[in-house]
C-alpha cells in the first residue's frame, strides 16, 4: 500500500510540476527554486527532484544551461521548431560545420526577453550558422543530460560585410574571408577597374551564402582596406570584422558639446554634498585615458574606517533617451585595441566632464561605506557630491611608494603618504578575508603590447597584478556589492552582475583533469577546491594551463535583473556601478540611484525590459573583448612573421592527439607544435598526465614541458602560429615509456577490441 501512495504523491506532485512550467507567468528555474513556488517542505523538495528526474526521461522536461528546468513546449518538442539567435563558441573549430555553438531562444515574435536559457548546437548541426544569426532550431533532449538543438534554417543573416584577403585561383578572383567558420573562398565577380593586388584586404558584401561545406558564396567588393603589409590594416580589418562603431555622429557630438557649454566647475552645486574639502586621490594606469574613480579613507576611533568611493556622475551629463545616450546603449561598452579607444561616450564627456582630473571641480556619486575593525559594515549611504581630487597617480608610482614609503614623503606631502598607507593596509585586510570566505582569483594575465609610431609591434609584455592594483580592486568591490546589497533590500529590478555557479558536469571534468596531472586536492566541488588547485600551480610552469581550465569550467559573467550572485566572487549581492563612462550597464545603475535620491515612487524598469538590455550589454561585451583578443593575437602574429627561424623558449600550455600548444616566455603567445613535427616516434596521448608520448627513449612531451622551440611558420589567414621543438628541457632519458609494440588507438584500441571479442564469445554461446 505504501509504494501506491508514494506513486499518488508522485503523480500529483508531477501534474501540479507540469501546471507550473507551462504556464505563462513561468519562467526557467532552478529544482529548488520550483519547491519554493510549489510550497513544498524538505521531503516534497527531494521528490521533487525525482519526478524532474523522470519527467526529462519521459521527455516532457528538458535542462538547460545551469540546470533550469524548461518544458518540451517552450524549447520546441521533438517535432517542433523554435526561433533564437545562434552564437559559435570561440575556439570550436573553423571548419563549416564543425564546431559548436548555441542558440538563444525567443519567444516567436523576436522578443527574447524571457529567461530562457542558451541551447547547446553540437558540432555538425550548425548548419554554417555565423554569430548572430536568427536561425531555427529543433531540440532534443540530450543523451548526455539536459537538451541540444540542431539548427534546420538560418531565417536571416546577421552579417553582411566582412574583411577577407583578395586571391586569383585559376585567373578568378576570390576572397577568403576571416573570422567565418569557411575554409574555401567565395567568388567576386568582375573586380576590373579596381586597384587589386593579391594579398590585399578588401571589405565585402556577401550575395549568397556558401553551402555547409564551404561551397559556393558569391560577394561584392565594396572597398579595398589595403595591403596586407600595412601595420594600421590590422585595426581596420578588426573594427570592420566586428562591426565596431567608428566616429561619433554629428548629432551626439552637438549634444556633448551642449552639455559641455552648460557645465560650471567653479562652484559646487547647491543639491550636492559638498566633499571638496576632503582628501581624494586617483590611481590608474599610466596610460589611462578616463578617470571616473576615486577614493577617500579616514581611520576613526576604535579602529574603525570610513571610505568613500567617488565614482564620476556620467548620468548628469547623459540625459536618458537623448541623442548620447541612445549611441552609448548602442554601443554598450568602450573597446581598448592596443593603439586605439573606441568609447563609448563622446570624449568631450568621458574625457573631459566626467573625468576626474586633479584640482578640479567634479560631480560624482559617492558611495560611503564605514566599517567596525573587523570589516563589518554598520552603515552605507549613497550621495549625489562634488569633490576635488588632490592628487593622480599610476599604478607603478603607488607600487614604488609601498616598496619605500620615507622615499617619497617629501614630495607627496605627509597627508597623501598617510592616505596611501592606510587604503593599503584595509585593502590587504579586505582582500585576506574575502578569500578566507571563499572568493576565487582566477585571471588569466592582460597582454599589453608595445607599439612604434608607425603601429609596429616592438614588445610585448604580461601586465602583472600588483598590490596597487589590488588596492583599487577591493575598494571597487566594496562599492558595487554596497550598491547592489542597497538595491536588493529595496526589492528594485536593477543589472545585477550574475557569476552563475558551474554545473556540476564541467566541475568532474576539471576534478579529472587536475587528477591526471597528478595533482591532490581531493574531489572538486566548492571554490575552496578550486581555490586549492589554483594555489598549489601558483608559479609554477602548470600555472597558466590549470587557470585556464578553471576558466573553461566557470560560466560566463553576465549582466541580468536576477538575484543569482556571483560566483566567483562569493558575493550575494553585486552588481556594476564603478564604471559609467565605460560600460552602459552602471550608468542604467546611477540613473536608479538618481531615481530613489529624488525620491520618486517606480523607479525600476520592468523586468523583462531589463532582461533585454542585459542581453545586448553582455553580447556586446563578449564582442568587445573578442575584438581586443583577436587584434592582440593578429598584431603579434604580424610582429612575429618577421622572426620565422629564430629560436624561443616555450612551456607546453595544453596537449592534444594531434599535437602540442606551447606559451612563448618573454613573448605571451602561443604557438601549436602539431605531432607531425616532433621527433620521428609513433606517439599516443595519455589524458592521465596530459601527454604524448613515444617510443623511443626520451620522446615524452607533457604539460608543463620547458622547451626550446623554433617559430616555423605564421599563417595570418588562419591566425595560427607553428613552432618546432628543437629540445625538450623537461624530458629524462631511461624513463620507461611503453611496451614494444604501440598500443593501437581509435576504433583498434586494446579496450575495443577486447569487447569485440567479448561480444564474438556472447554471439557463440546465442548462436548468432
Amino acid at each position: 500500500m505504501r509504494y501506491v501512495f508514494v506513486m499518488d504523491i508522485s503523480t500529483q506532485l508531477a501534474d501540479r510540476l507540469m501546471r507550473l512550467v507551462v504556464s505563462a507567468d513561468y519562467r526557467p528555474s532552478k529544482p529548488k527554486q520550483i519547491a519554493t513556488q510549489l510550497k513544498l517542505d524538505l521531503e516534497g523538495y527531494r521528490e521533487l527532484r525525482r519526478v524532474i528526474k523522470q519527467l526529462v526521461l519521459e521527455g516532457r522536461l528538458v535542462y538547460g544551461s545551469n540546470h533550469l528546468v524548461l518544458s518540451t513546449g517552450s524549447v520546441g518538442g521533438p517535432t517542433d521548431r523554435l526561433r533564437g539567435t545562434f552564437r559559435r563558441a570561440r575556439g570550436s573549430g573553423f571548419s563549416a560545420g564543425g564546431g559548436f555553438g548555441f542558440v538563444r531562444p525567443n519567444n516567436g515574435d523576436g522578443d527574447d526577453s524571457e529567461a530562457q536559457e542558451d541551447l547547446f548546437v553540437p558540432p555538425g548541426r550548425t548548419a554554417g550558422a555565423l554569430d548572430g544569426d536568427l536561425v531555427e532550431v529543433t531540440v532534443r533532449p540530450s543523451h548526455k543530460g539536459g537538451s541540444e538543438a540542431a539548427v534546420v534554417d538560418i531565417l536571416q543573416r546577421a552579417r553582411r560585410q566582412f574583411t577577407g584577403t583578395f586571391q586569383l585561383l585559376d585567373g578568378k578572383p576570390v576572397v577568403f574571408l576571416d573570422g567565418t567558420p569557411y575554409d574555401k573562398p567565395v567568388q567576386v565577380g568582375d573586380v576590373r577597374g579596381l586597384p587589386l593586388d593579391k594579398e590585399d584586404k578588401v571589405f565585402v558584401e556577401m550575395v549568397d551564402y556558401p553551402d555547409d561545406d564551404g561551397n559556393g558564396g558569391e560577394a561584392v567588393i565594396l572597398e579595398r582596406l589595403g595591403s596586407n603589409s600595412n601595420p594600421a590594416i590590422d585595426t581596420m580589418l578588426i573594427m570592420r570584422q566586428y562591426a565596431l562603431p567608428e566616429e561619433f555622429p554629428e548629432k551626439v557630438l552637438d549634444a556633448a558639446r551642449e552639455q559641455a557649454d552648460a557645465f560650471n566647475d567653479d562652484e559646487v552645486p547647491a543639491d550636492r554634498k559638498d566633499l571638496t574639502d576632503m582628501l581624494t586621490i586617483t590611481i590608474d594606469p599610466f596610460d589611462a585615458r578616463d578617470f571616473d574613480d576615486a577614493i577617500s579613507l579616514q581611520l576613526e576611533e576604535g579602529g574603525r574606517w570610513r571610505l568613500w568611493v567617488h565614482i564620476a556622475d556620467v548620468s548628469t551629463f547623459v540625459p536618458l533617451g537623448g541623442a548620447i545616450d541612445e549611441e552609448a546603449r548602442n554601443r554598450a561598452t568602450s573597446i581598448y585595441l592596443p593603439d586605439r579607444v573606441v568609447p563609448m561616450i563622446p570624449e568631450i564627456i568621458s574625457n573631459h566632464l566626467a573625468s576626474l582630473q586633479p584640482d578640479k571641480m567634479r560631480l560624482v556619486k559617492t558611495v560611503e561605506i564605514e566599517m567596525q575593525a573587523d570589516l563589518t559594515i554598520s552603515h552605507t549611504e549613497v550621495h549625489n557630491a562634488a569633490i576635488h581630487s588632490d592628487k593622480r597617480l599610476n599604478y607603478q608610482q603607488v607600487d614604488q611608494y609601498l616598496a619605500d614609503p620615507d622615499k617619497y614623503r617629501q614630495d607627496w606631502g605627509d597627508a597623501v603618504c598617510d592616505l596611501l598607507t592606510n587604503m593599503h593596509t584595509l585593502a590587504m585586510k579586505m582582500r585576506k578575508a574575502r578569500f578566507k570566505g571563499g572568493a576565487l582569483s582566477m585571471d588569466m594575465p592582460d597582454i599589453k603590447l608595445e607599439l612604434d609610431k608607425s603601429g609596429k609591434v616592438k614588445g610585448a609584455r604580461e601586465v602583472e597584478h600588483t598590490e596597487s592594483h589590488q588596492l583599487i580592486e577591493e575598494f571597487m568591490l566594496a562599492g558595487n556589492q554596497a550598491v547592489a546589497t542597497w538595491l536588493d533590500d529595496l526589492g528594485l529590478n536593477f543589472l545585477s552582475r550574475l557569476h552563475p555557479s558551474p554545473e556540476r558536469r564541467k566541475l568532474r571534468q576539471l576534478s579529472q583533469f587536475v587528477k591526471d596531472l597528478g595533482i591532490d586536492v581531493g574531489k572538486i566541488e566548492s571554490r575552496f577546491e578550486i581555490q586549492a588547485v589554483l594555489d598549489k600551480v601558483a608559479g609554477t610552469p602548470l600555472e597558466n594551463a590549470v587557470n585556464f581550465s578553471v576558466l573553461k569550467s566557470m560560466n560566463k559573467a553576465v549582466y541580468a535583473p536576477q538575484k543569482d550572485g556571483h560566483y566567483a566572487l562569493d558575493m550575494e549581492h553585486y552588481c556594476h556601478f564603478t564604471s559609467p563612462i565605460r560600460r552602459y550597464p552602471d550608468l542604467t545603475v546611477h540613473r536608479l540611484v538618481q531615481k530613489l535620491l529624488e525620491g520618486k515612487k517606480t523607479p525600476d524598469d520592468p523586468f523583462p525590459v531589463l532582461m533585454t538590455l542585459g542581453h545586448h550589454c553582455s553580447d556586446m561585451e563578449r564582442n568587445a573583448a573578442q575584438a581586443e583578443r583577436e587584434l592582440i593575437e593578429l598584431k603579434l602574429l604580424h610582429f612575429l612573421k618577421r622572426r620565422v627561424g629564430k629560436p624561443m623558449e616555450a612551456i607546453v600550455s595544453r596537449v592534444y592527439p594531434d599535437g602540442l600548444h606551447a606559451r612563448c616566455v618573454g613573448l605571451p603567445v602561443d604557438g601549436f607544435v602539431p605531432v607531425t613535427t616532433l621527433p620521428k616516434d609513433k606517439y599516443r596521448y595519455e589524458r592521465s598526465g596530459q601527454m604524448l608520448i613515444g617510443f623511443k627513449d626520451g620522446n615524452r612531451f607533457r604539460l608543463g614541458d620547458q622547451l626550446s622551440v623554433v617559430i616555423a611558420k605564421v599563417d595570418l589567414q588562419e591566425r595560427q602560429l607553428y613552432l618546432t621543438v628543437e629540445k625538450n628541457h623537461s624530458a629524462h632519458k631511461g624513463l620507461p615509456q611503453t611496451s614494444k609494440k604501440p598500443k593501437a588507438t581509435g576504433k583498434y584500441s586494446d579496450k575495443r577490441q577486447k569487447e569485440r571479442r567479448e561480444k564474438k564469445k556472447r554471439n557463440k554461446r546465442k548462436g548468432t
